[in-house]
């Protein structure tokens, strides 16, 4: 039963004694020696701040210590033992405790893992990648951040790494995002002899506009045929063929290379410019065409067939009736294609001066009969 009891109380002297510390007892009933330690603790058995490391001999007095001074660690280390050694008459005592100090937070660095898209910009999803060093316990474990929007110029994320002692380190990284493309409100052309003209309007954020025709330019199936800032005057594209179609695609782009399209068809006119050739319309037309410099009236005669309406504007359009009456005879407008014709008029309507004609035309009426 005596053996019994020696062996239960060696063990227990040994786990009483503190995490980091150890222990040796040289013959039964010898005193203790305790480490008392002061400092906060991080992970993994790093002490995070100074350590104060005390000791408690017991029973008082002893014959002799070593060691067994007050001790302060300031500074970050692996590993540091210190040991206290107390003798007494019958015997000895040591214990150990083993110092692992790192109050230094790792350092961090953050890295797109992409480019700007465009004039330091980002249009789409961008992650950053964190990574960190660390002189004592290590790198633990470093942040991988994402940005998706929302869009901002000044956006910014927020990531950080850890070291093994449990010290953090957060860093902050500033970016440019706009993944919204501009917007085209309004793309239409507006005839003129011989060419169009091309307005718009666009959102504020729009920087660059481009125009590409096709059929393009010299031959080539397709052409950019205008590239610079928006225009709010529109852009005019001469030398066109009458009769032919053309079709404009608008692209406008923002500073972060957003790009928005829009498409419209346009068939190319003489001095006859609306309608178009051909064109379908399902109420009475408005008749325009170019105006001739010193004309002081023009002739206008509608065809289907034969003649069936005549008419003498003072201007250069003319809303077609939806009824009349042409020698005598009634006529409105039914479903079917029409030919017009214009000849400029000088002086006075009853002295007959006519110039040359300025074109003809076609369009469909579809409307009811």
């Amino acid at each position: 039963m005596a053996r019994l009891f020696l062996v239960v109380a060696l063990c227990a002297a040994v786990f009483l004694l503190p995490a980091g510390a150890s222990g040796r007892p040289a013959a039964p009933n010898v005193g203790t020696v305790t480490p008392v330690i002061y400092g906060t603790q991080g992970a993994n058995g790093w002490y995070t701040t100074n350590v104060t490391i005390n000791w408690v001999i017991a029973p008082l007095p002893v014959q002799m210590t070593e060691g067994c001074d007050a001790r302060q660690i300031q500074l970050d280390t692996v590993n540091t033992d210190f040991t206290c050694h107390a003798w007494w008459i019958d015997g000895d005592y040591s214990a150990t405790v083993h110092i692992h100090r790192d109050a230094t937070p790792p350092t961090v660095a953050v890295t797109p893992e992409r480019a700007p898209d465009a004039n330091g910009w980002y249009n789409h999803a961008v992650a950053f990648a964190y990574t960190g060093a660390d002189a004592t316990s290590g790198v633990a474990a470093c942040s991988r951040v994402a940005y998706a929007g929302p869009d901002n110029q000044h956006a910014s994320v927020t990531g950080s790494c850890s070291d093994n002692a449990g010290n953090v380190t957060s860093v902050t990284a500033p970016l440019k995002y706009d993944a919204t493309p501009p917007k085209i409100k309004k793309f239409e052309p507006k005839a003129l002899k011989g060419g169009a003209r091309l307005h718009w309007t666009d959102s504020a954020d729009v920087k660059s506009v481009e125009i590409q025709r096709a059929p393009g330019l010299k031959g080539a199936a397709q052409s950019v045929v205008y590239r610079g800032a928006s225009l709010s005057s529109g852009w005019v594209d001469r030398g066109l063929r009458p009769g032919r179609e053309y079709r404009y695609q608008l692209t406008v782009s923002d500073d972060a290379a957003n790009k928005t399209t829009k498409t419209i068809d346009f068939v190319a006119r003489g001095a006859l410019l609306d309608p178009a050739p051909g064109e379908r319309v399902t109420k009475a037309p408005l008749l325009v065409w170019t105006p001739v410099r010193g004309a002081s009236y023009y002739n206008v005669v509608l065809v289907r067939g034969r003649r069936v309406f005549s008419a003498w504007p003072t201007s250069a359009r003319l809303k077609m009736p939806r009824a009349w009456t042409y020698h005598g005879r009634r006529y409105k407008l039914r479903s079917g294609s029409y030919r017009w014709f214009v000849w400029p008029g000088f002086g006075s309507l009853s002295a007959g001066h006519y110039g040359k004609m300025l074109g003809g035309s076609t369009f469909t009426f579809g409307g009811p009969g």
